[in-house]
């Protein structure tokens, strides 16, 4: 009885889902973008959604902004977000091959495709800034192929859905759990692997100096570049002046572990320490283009363990008193 009620809840929660994306997806962008600017003053204000969250990153990140500046930080975010989700619904009808060039512009396109479409493998990672679901739909547009890792959401429904969405135009999701053995088949054929770069890794995974704050990197994608000789790509899309379905997609910069010509190697692909330490050096000049495009109520820094905070203590002693 107790699954079958999940079971009644989560598609109840589906289809409500699926009817606010209908009804956004005949809306004019216009309208989408006033409806998103409507809630982002409600959740920035009367109905606080993860404030504490937000308050405390902000803190941390910035701490000599005034109270007015953050709160506006936080009502652009709120309005990023809110239009990332219209852009979902827009794109599954509003963007594709014939148009694409009218929504997306592309910088350092001719390294990135060379390095996708290469006998070579390749990782691309990004984090939570810009719009990266459509980063990853218009690629696929391009008919690039990729395999991208995210956890299993609890409703199913809505699972499949997300799952369709992004495999729509060519890119492959297996859950983290166990995916170790598929991206190295992945990686060892010469595919193309896409990561979100700046997940919380616990008390095991590697800390470094992000923002000026200690933050818990995985291990796992420096040692994906390094053990499959797999160029390192820093990619981003990004919203264009804050109207809603214009994107900038840009390869930032790559780290490429094979040697050179004169066998010289990247000092930056000398270990996984260093290569963690470049790709999250590359997400700070993304989100310092356009902060207010960065998940500010995503946890990305939290309060590491006594043992943690020591290691950190004798590595930075700057950043003791952050951790």
């Amino acid at each position: 009885m107790k699954a079958w009620l999940q079971t009644l809840v989560d598609f109840t929660a589906y289809c409500l889902v699926r009817g606010l994306v209908a009804v956004i997806q005949i809306l004019p962008l216009d309208m989408g973008d006033h409806l998103c600017r409507g809630l982002a003053w409600m959740l920035s204000g009367p109905l606080p959604v993860r404030r504490k969250v937000i308050e405390n990153t902000l803190n941390q990140i910035f701490p000599g902004l005034d109270d007015d500046r953050k709160h506006q930080l936080t009502l652009s975010m709120w309005h990023h977000l809110m239009l990332m989700v219209c852009e979902v619904a827009w794109a599954q009808r509003r963007l594709h091959r014939a148009n694409w060039q009218d929504h997306v512009s592309f910088r350092g396109n001719r390294g990135m495709l060379q390095a996708s479409f290469s006998e070579r493998p390749a990782v691309m990672v990004s984090g939570h800034f810009g719009h990266f679901e459509i980063g990853s739909y218009t690629m696929g547009l391009m008919g690039l192929r990729t395999l991208a890792i995210a956890r299993t959401l609890d409703n199913r429904f809505l699972h499949r859905w997300v799952e369709r969405f992004r495999g729509a135009k060519g890119q492959e999701i297996v859950d983290k759990n166990g995916c170790a053995p598929i991206v190295d088949s992945h990686l060892r054929h010469g595919g193309t692997l896409s990561l979100l770069a700046d997940q919380h890794a616990g008390e095991k995974g590697l800390w470094v100096n992000f923002c000026g704050v200690p933050a818990s990197c995985h291990k796992a994608l420096a040692l994906f570049s390094l053990a499959n000789d797999a160029p390192m790509l820093a990619v981003f899309t990004r919203r264009i002046n804050g109207r809603p379905m214009q994107f900038e997609s840009t390869l930032l910069a790559t780290a490429d572990p094979r040697p050179d010509a004169n066998g010289n190697v990247d000092p930056n692909c000398e270990s996984v320490e260093t290569l963690t330490n470049w790709y999250c050096r590359q997400l700070e000049i993304m989100i310092d283009l356009a902060p207010e495009q960065y998940w500010w109520l995503h946890r990305r820094w939290r309060t590491p363990s006594a043992r943690a905070a020591k290691r950190i203590a004798k590595k930075w002693p700057q950043l003791a008193r952050a951790a």
